[in-house]
């Protein structure tokens, strides 16, 4: 599986399905180390995207040179 090939959004539907099996607890081992290796890959390719688009969004907004840096800051 390629970043180009999967969405974020497909990459994250997939990442929560893999979480719930591994919570409900009664997969067995080889499985379970398949999802987590999945998973872990999936949430790799979302980070990777995440800094691609503010990578993006930065040099957009010093092309506009309004902002030197473009954060993507999660409320909580």
């Amino acid at each position: 599986m390629k970043n180009e090939e999967i969405t974020f959004e497909e990459a994250m539907t997939k990442l929560e399905e893999i979480v719930e099996k591994l919570e409900e607890g009664d997969v067995p081992l080889e499985k379970a180390i398949n999802y987590y290796q999945e998973g872990m890959s999936l949430s790799k390719i979302c980070s990777d995207k995440l800094s691609s688009v503010q990578g993006k969004m930065t040099q957009i907004m010093n092309e506009q040179g309004e902002l030197e840096a473009f954060d993507i800051q999660e409320e909580g």
